[in-house]
C-alpha cells in the first residue's frame, strides 16, 4: 500500500507514454477499455475512447483517459483483471530496474523452509495477479525466493471473500480443504475460508488494519510465522 500502489498512481502516465506502441501495452489498454465499457453505468466511471486520429494531441487525450480510469479504479480499490494486468506489467518494469523491492518479514523465509523440509507445500493466494506475486518474491529484500512456493493463485480462481474460491484451490492442488491452513489479515477472507472448511489464522503485522474485539477473540492470531506449530505432512 505504501510503495507499490503509489508507484502506479505516480508513474502510469509516464509508463503509457514510454510503452504505448508496444503490443503488450496495447493489449492492456484494450482490456481496460473493455472494462470501462462494462463499468459505464457506474457512478463516476471513466470511459476510454478509441484513438480517432493521429497526432500528439489525440494520443495525449487517450492516454489521459486511461490514466483517469486507472486512478478511478484504484480509488475504489477495485480488483479487476484489466487493472491488475497493467499494474503487474508496470511493477515488472519497476522491479527489473531496482526501483522497488518486495519487503519480506525476517521470520518468513526460515519458517517456510522448515515447513517444506517437513513435507508441507506452500502456496500464495492474492488479489494481486500471479505475475505481480512472482515479481514481489523474485525481487525481494531476501533475494529471489520463488523456489519456496509450490504454486500461485489470484482472483482468476475467484474472489478471496467467496468460499467457493477456497474449494477450487483445494481441488486444483488435490487436497481436502480441511488439510489447508490459510493465513490472512482480512476477516472477510478468513470467514470465506472457514465456510469452505479451511483452517485459518489471522496475521497481525505492522500496517495491517485493526481487528474488532470480537474478531480478536474469535480467530487464532499470530504476529510471526514462528508461532505456527504445524503437524508434519504424512
Amino acid at each position: 500500500q505504501e510503495t507499490l500502489f503509489p508507484y502506479i498512481k505516480n508513474n502510469v502516465k509516464e509508463y503509457l507514454r514510454a510503452h504505448w506502441e508496444e503490443e503488450e501495452c496495447q493489449r492492456d489498454v484494450g482490456l481496460l477499455r473493455k472494462q470501462a465499457q462494462e463499468d459505464s453505468s457506474l457512478d463516476g466511471a471513466v470511459p476510454i475512447p478509441l484513438e480517432s486520429g493521429s497526432g500528439e494531441e489525440e494520443l495525449e487525450r487517450v492516454i489521459q483517459a486511461v490514466v483517469d480510469n486507472v486512478h478511478w479504479q484504484m480509488s475504489l480499490d477495485r480488483k479487476t483483471t484489466a487493472l491488475k494486468q497493467l499494474q503487474g506489467h508496470m511493477w515488472r518494469a519497476a522491479y527489473a530496474t531496482g526501483h522497488v523491492k518486495g519487503e519480506i518479514f525476517e521470520d518468513v523465509v526460515p519458517a517456510i523452509r522448515k515447513w517444506r523440509e517437513a513435507g508441507m507445500k506452500v502456496y500464495i493466494y492474492s488479489s494481486g495477479s500471479i505475475e505481480a506475486q512472482k515479481l514481489l518474491f523474485g525481487y525481494s529484500t531476501e533475494g529471489d525466493i520463488l523456489e519456496l512456493f509450490d504454486g500461485h493463485f489470484d482472483t482468476k480462481i475467484g474472489p478471496k471473500v467467496e468460499s467457493e474460491s477456497y474449494r477450487r484451490i483445494a481441488a486444483s492442488i488435490g487436497c481436502a480443504t480441511n488439510n489447508i491452513l490459510f493465513l490472512t489479515d482480512v476477516p472477510r477472507e478468513a470467514n470465506a475460508a472457514e465456510e469452505a472448511d479451511t483452517h485459518v489464522a489471522v496475521v497481525i503485522r505492522p500496517g495491517n488494519a485493526g481487528l474488532t474485539d470480537d474478531e480478536k477473540s474469535y480467530y487464532s492470531l499470530i504476529s510471526s510465522f514462528t508461532e505456527l506449530l504445524l503437524p508434519s505432512s504424512a
